[in-house]
């Protein structure tokens, strides 16, 4: 692809995140003890993208994050990739970034190659074998120790495997907990809680540990003769009056740019940017070896680190088109995912259909959704990143929860309090998952507003005789403490984002409305430590104006912090928000009770929302729709 055909918000190609390295490397900054944390696109200034298109193009700059271990200091970079320069260096105190991969692989080998860990493997276990120890690196979090804001620390979790291929996570070392010192690669004591026998039973899931299998399926094929109905170019995609950029990073993995939908001859802007931008996992188990288990994904691991090369076949279905990310490791060498998005059109059911019987002419349409997903394993849990554009003007996300149950041990005869009996002597911990995620909204330009809709019964007086009158009654939000709200299921809660200077045909705001979908709230304290680090989780939505700055819910630095950082911190501002370059961000929760049935490996579970537009077509956009292909001439299809 030709320079003057990339869009400036694609992200780094693999020469340009190996170009930005070697500047960085140039300018002496980077030493033996630094990591590279992460290499991504500096996203360039908004008036670059709404410039027409015989404008010139932004420079190509990366921003980077660095660790240097010997100094346990964080840096911040700019660099520019088109002139060859470091524009900025600086040094950002008192902050831990992001755990590398190759900080969880290294972790591991520390813990195994430990004499101490041995010997206490030996009390536990009865062996000092570490050979079918398995450790997974956790985020230690912040308690209020000293060296928690001290020194750059992991909490691991250990299991023994009884045989090199079989699911370590059913026997779980309760009671032994590792703490490491990342900076020197090293244990620096086992915190011991009390020895519980290893559960009894195995319990595997890989297709050559599972016997006897189904054999009463038969191939489902899905094809697309002609080819798909998207076209691609670099990472910019046309689909069904669609168009956008599919982003990549490091950190927040997936995301989508500069969404817009093409009315009639009119290309009408709607989403700036949509990410992902933080998570969290509290556990609910006050026990001694579980009491410290939450991670932010986002902040602690890095989405995008942790991405899977998917497969055709198996996480993707049809005709496919995939993209790489192109990322480096913590020492600075290219490291590609490939694969790491997938692309691909979805057969969705009925989208309209109406039978005149006067006629005798049914007319129904089938709707194809564009779906663009990525999948993401931090240790134990798989998440599921699905974005869905549909031909009607929806945009629905939707994160698939799987993986396996982070699991504890038990006595014989115990029974778990906070958790559920998986297996004998085996037991999964209470928890919640809570995502946030950012919408930029440009729709119709960058001068936007929100509605708060509630549904509310009519008085009963003498207008409403049946009683049964009710309305949607909508409250502008004016300031960022004003909009700061949680579901409703009362009033049927829902927003609306519009444009105020840009009417439809029947002179009212175009618009598009934010429908939740299921949700939570946390049950843990509001003075806990994690829920301090996560003040996301305060409300489901949030409202803010543009600042290019502000990217993550819970602050840049969400490891090892003490909270009070992002969103709670920003909104405390109260900035005005009516006809402004807005930021929605809502946050959504799934409380996961466990059952035996998510072991040893859990079903997926669904959680997301819907955009949907309300006022900002003329009509039903899908109208024009061609019928169907009769599979045969007595079909109803047109």
């Amino acid at each position: 692809m030709s320079e003057s055909s990339q869009h400036p918000l694609e992200p780094l190609s693999a020469a340009e995140v190996a170009a930005a390295v070697q500047i960085l490397r140039d300018t002496g900054h980077v030493t033996p003890t630094t990591r590279f944390v992460s290499v991504s696109l500096l996203e360039p200034a908004k008036h670059f993208i709404h410039a027409p298109a015989d404008h010139p193009k932004p420079p190509r700059e990366a921003f980077a994050v660095l660790f240097a271990n010997g100094q346990n200091a964080c840096y911040e970079a700019i660099v520019s990739i088109t002139d060859g320069r470091l524009r900025t260096w600086q040094h950002i105190p008192g902050v831990q970034p992001t755990m590398t991969s190759d900080e969880q692989i290294e972790c591991e080998q520390a813990v195994l190659a430990s004499a101490e860990f041995r010997a206490a493997l030996l009390r536990h276990c009865g062996t000092d074998d570490v050979n079918l120890v398995m450790v997974d690196i956790w985020s230690a979090g912040n308690y209020g120790a000293p060296e928690e804001g001290a020194m750059r620390l992991a909490r691991p979790l250990c299991f023994l495997r009884s045989d090199p291929t079989e699911n370590g996570y059913a026997r779980p070392i309760e009671g032994l907990r590792p703490v490491v010192d990342l900076n020197l690669m090293q244990v620096i004591r086992i915190e011991e809680y009390g020895v519980w026998p290893l559960p009894p039973e195995s319990c595997n899931y890989a297709s050559d540990r599972v016997s006897p299998q189904r054999d009463d399926i038969r191939p489902l094929q899905i094809l697309q003769p002609e080819g798909p109905s998207f076209a691609v170019v670099g990472n910019q995609v046309e689909w069904q009056r669609w168009k956008f950029v599919i982003g990549f990073s490091a950190r927040e993995g997936l995301t989508l740019h500069h969404l817009r939908y093409l009315d009639g001859e009119r290309e009408r802007s709607i989403l700036y940017r949509a990410s992902l931008t933080e998570m969290v996992v509290p556990y609910g188990d006050p026990g001694p070896t579980q009491r410290r288990k939450n991670a932010f994904d986002v902040g602690e691991y890095g989405m995008g680190m942790c991405a899977n090369s998917l497969t055709l076949g198996c996480d993707c279905l049809g005709f496919i088109r995939y993209f790489d990310a192109h990322l480096t490791t913590s020492r600075g060498e290219p490291y590609a995912v490939k694969n790491a998005v997938c692309m691909h059109e979805e057969d969705f059911g009925i989208l309209w259909k109406h039978t005149d019987r006067r006629l005798d002419k049914p007319e129904v349409r089938r709707s194809r959704r564009l779906v663009i997903s990525s999948v993401s394993t931090v240790e134990n849990y798989e998440y599921g990143f699905f974005w869905y554009l549909y031909q009607d003007g929806n945009i629905q996300f939707e994160i698939k929860l799987t993986g396996i149950l982070s699991l504890g041990a038990l006595h014989p005869d115990e029974s778990p309090v906070y958790g559920a009996l998986v297996a004998p002597q085996l037991y999964a911990p209470n928890h919640q998952h809570f995502f946030n995620v950012r919408l930029d909204f440009d729709l119709d330009g960058p001068s936007n507003s929100v509605d708060q809709l509630d549904v509310v019964p009519e008085a009963i007086d003498d207008d409403n005789p049946f009683e049964n009158g009710f309305y949607s009654k909508a409250t502008r939000l004016l300031s960022e403490r004003q909009a700061r709200a949680n579901l409703n299921l009362e009033s049927a809660r829902s927003w609306k984002i519009v444009n105020r200077s840009q009417l439809n045909h029947v002179g009212q705001p175009v618009g598009y409305r934010f429908l939740p979908g299921d949700n939570a709230t946390p049950y843990a304290s509001p003075s806990s430590s994690w829920r301090r680090r996560a003040g996301f989780v305060e409300n489901h939505v949030w409202v803010t104006p543009y600042r290019q700055e502000e990217r993550y819910a819970a602050g840049d630095y969400p490891n090892q912090s003490e909270g009070g950082d992002g969103l709670i911190r920003w909104t405390q501002q109260d900035r005005a928000l009516d006809d402004q370059d807005i930021v929605f961000w809502y946050t959504f929760g799934h409380t996961h009770l466990p059952r035996p049935e998510d072991y040893p490996v859990m079903p997926a579970a669904y959680i997301g929302f819907l955009l949907k537009p309300a006022g900002f077509f003329r009509q039903n956009p899908a109208n024009d729709l061609p019928p169907s292909a009769a599979a045969e001439k007595s079909s109803c299809c047109h």
